[in-house]
C-alpha cells in the first residue's frame, strides 16, 4: 500500500525459474501483491514464484501480450506495475516511480533504461534495433519516447478500459505506450531507471521480433486513423465551480 493505493506488480514469465526468485527477493514492502503469469513454462517457474510469495496465474496461450492481459485481469491493485522476470528491471525503482506518479498526477509512466550499475553494456544490435523502433514511433506518432521497447511501466488501473490493446505478442510493449501517450485524457511521462543484467536465457528473437514490431508500428498508425477521436473527462485539480463561484457576501450586497 502506498498513500492509500494498492500496488500490484505483474510479471509475465516463460521459463524464468532462474530469474524470478531474484526478482521476488528485491520487491519493496509497499507492494501489495505480485502476480506472476506463467505463460506455458516447462520449468519450475510457477513453483519457484509461489514459494517466493507470488500469486501465480496460468495463461496457456503463448505470447507476451496474452500474458500481460491475463495479469492485468488478475491484478487487484489500484496501480499496476509491470516488469520482466529476468532481473533486468529493478523492483527498488518502484517507490520513486510511484512518488512521481502521485505527486505529478500522472496516469501512466514508462521506465527508460538508462544504464547498468553493474557496467553491463547491451549489444550494439539491440541498441540499434531499439533506436530504430523508437525513432519510428516518434516519426509516426509525434511522441518523444526514447525507450519504446522497455518492459517496465506503471499505470492506474482505472485507465485500462481506455486502452485498446490488440497485440498478443511482443508488440504490446510499444502498443500500450502508443495508446497511453496519444490519448488526450491520459497524462504520461517517461522516466529513466537503472537496469540490471539478465538472469537466465533470453527468449527474444531479435530479427523476427524487431521486424514484426516495426510492421506493427505502421499497422497501428493506420488503425488509429480509422478510429473516432477519443475523449476522456479528466477530473480537474480544482472544481471548475470553485473558480467562478461568486462569494456569498458579494451576492448578498448586490
Amino acid at each position: 500500500m502506498y498513500r492509500g493505493k494498492r500496488i500490484s506488480v505483474v510479471i509475465p514469465c516463460h521459463n524464468e525459474e532462474d530469474g524470478i526468485a531474484a526478482v521476488m527477493a528485491q520487491m519493496p514492502p509497499i507492494i501489495d501483491e505480485v502476480v506472476v503469469v506463467d505463460n506455458n513454462s516447462t520449468d519450475r517457474t510457477a513453483e519457484v514464484a509461489t514459494a517466493a510469495g507470488a500469486r501465480v496465474v496460468k495463461e496457456s496461450r503463448k505470447g507476451y501480450g496474452y500474458a500481460h492481459k491475463a495479469g492485468y485481469a488478475a491484478a487487484k491493485g489500484d496501480i499496476i506495475v509491470t516488469m520482466d522476470g529476468d532481473g533486468t528491471y529493478p523492483p527498488d525503482s518502484v517507490p520513486l516511480l510511484l512518488y512521481v506518479m502521485l505527486e505529478e498526477k500522472v496516469d501512466f509512466i514508462t521506465a527508460r533504461r538508462w544504464y547498468s550499475k553493474s557496467g553491463e553494456v547491451k549489444s550494439p544490435i539491440r541498441l540499434l534495433g531499439n533506436a530504430i523502433l523508437s525513432g519510428a514511433m516518434m516519426t509516426l506518432y509525434f511522441k518523444f519516447i526514447i525507450d519504446s521497447q522497455s518492459g517496465m511501466w506503471m499505470f492506474k488501473k482505472e485507465i485500462l478500459p481506455e486502452l485498446d490493446l490488440t497485440s498478443n505478442g511482443m508488440a504490446l510493449s510499444e502498443e500500450i505506450k502508443i495508446e497511453a501517450f496519444t490519448h488526450p485524457g491520459i497524462r504520461c511521462l517517461e522516466m529513466p531507471i537503472y537496469y540490471g543484467a539478465r538472469i537466465g536465457e533470453s527468449k527474444l528473437n531479435i530479427w523476427r521480433d524487431g521486424f514484426y514490431n516495426l510492421f506493427f508500428l505502421v499497422k497501428k498508425r493506420f488503425m488509429l486513423r480509422k478510429k473516432p477521436p477519443r475523449l476522456r473527462v479528466v477530473e480537474p485539480i480544482r472544481p471548475a465551480a470553485a473558480d467562478v463561484a461568486e462569494p456569498v457576501e458579494r451576492r448578498a450586497a448586490n
